[in-house]
């Protein structure tokens, strides 16, 4: 595999980024992270992948920690400052003092953001969340959530001590979701893939997504509903864990996208703004 050579890369990087049917704020952001990521292309071989993962320390299983005993819901904690859509959430969260707020409060597992750009995050606020949540038992497993388009950030992602990545099926062709499943599963992390449509679910399902989350976000107007959960959950391949993304803002959601068939919420905003994070949490898991 590996994703392309050097000169290869130069081509991603330059390549017109417009995506047929994808929504033009979700242009706008995937032609930024080329632009960003270009200077880092390189070809990345699963050997080198492998080898990381053989010379550092496994991060903790991302999927086994969204199966929780008796149907409970598992809580994905997420760490955002800002979106797009909510604009600025809490601009100097300090990313490890949060992840722990939600460890204490009983998250499953943490979604840190890594782009800065957008969602004012970064790589070290990952390296330093993974990094502190290993010397604790038990310990979170992070998942890098970004706009993942090469494997060169799976490369980073692993060295950060991620367990998993995020997989836009809508974002990427399939080579791509290949070069980057592909990567994932040589560094010994998992994938999330992100739809948003029964054909993505298809297309996910096809390479084989163990996990699936569903984004109740329209990409293009950034309003959310969770009737897509409730639409799209009970079509995911049997045995996928599933995930329902965005607008979970109470219990009663919630217990909507439970109902769905839903095995985890992922829950940013709300959580971020939750004055009492534990309260929040148990209100969720309870739904």
């Amino acid at each position: 595999m590996a994703g392309p050579d050097k000169d290869s890369g130069l081509v991603f990087a330059r390549r017109v980024c417009f995506v047929v049917g994808v929504p033009d704020k979700l242009n706008e952001i995937l032609e930024w992270k080329r632009r960003e990521i270009a200077p880092l292309i390189r070809a990345v071989s699963l050997r080198e992948l492998s080898r990381l993962d053989e010379g550092s320390p496994r991060p903790p299983p991302f999927i086994p920690a969204l199966r929780r005993a008796g149907g409970a819901l598992a809580v994905i904690g997420e760490i955002k400052r800002r979106s797009p859509s909510a604009g600025e959430i809490a601009r100097d969260a300090s990313a490890v003092e949060r992840a722990l707020a939600y460890r204490a409060a009983g998250a499953d597992a943490l979604s840190v953001l890594t782009d800065g750009k957008y969602f004012g995050g970064s790589l070290g606020d990952l390296r330093a969340v993974a990094e502190r949540m290993s010397g604790l038992s038990p310990a979170l497993p992070c998942l890098r959530k970004d706009f993942m388009l090469h494997p060169v950030q799976v490369l980073e992602a692993r060295a950060a001590g991620a367990s998993a990545i995020l997989i836009i099926v809508r974002a990427l062709d399939d080579g791509e979701i290949r070069a980057l499943h592909e990567a994932a599963r040589a560094a010994g992390m998992a994938a999330l893939f992100e739809v948003h449509s029964e054909a993505e679910i298809e297309r996910a399902a096809a390479h084989g997504a163990l996990a699936i989350g569903v984004n109740n976000r329209d990409l293009s107007s950034f309003k959310t509903d969770l009737a897509l959960s409730e639409r799209l959950i009970p079509r995911l391949p049997a045995g996928v864990v599933a995930v329902s993304e965005s607008g979970i803002n109470t219990q009663a959601d919630a217990a909507r996208a439970r109902r769905a068939g839903a095995h985890a919420v992922l829950v940013g905003e709300s959580l971020m703004r939750a004055a009492d994070p534990a309260a929040y949490v148990a209100s969720i898991r309870a739904a």
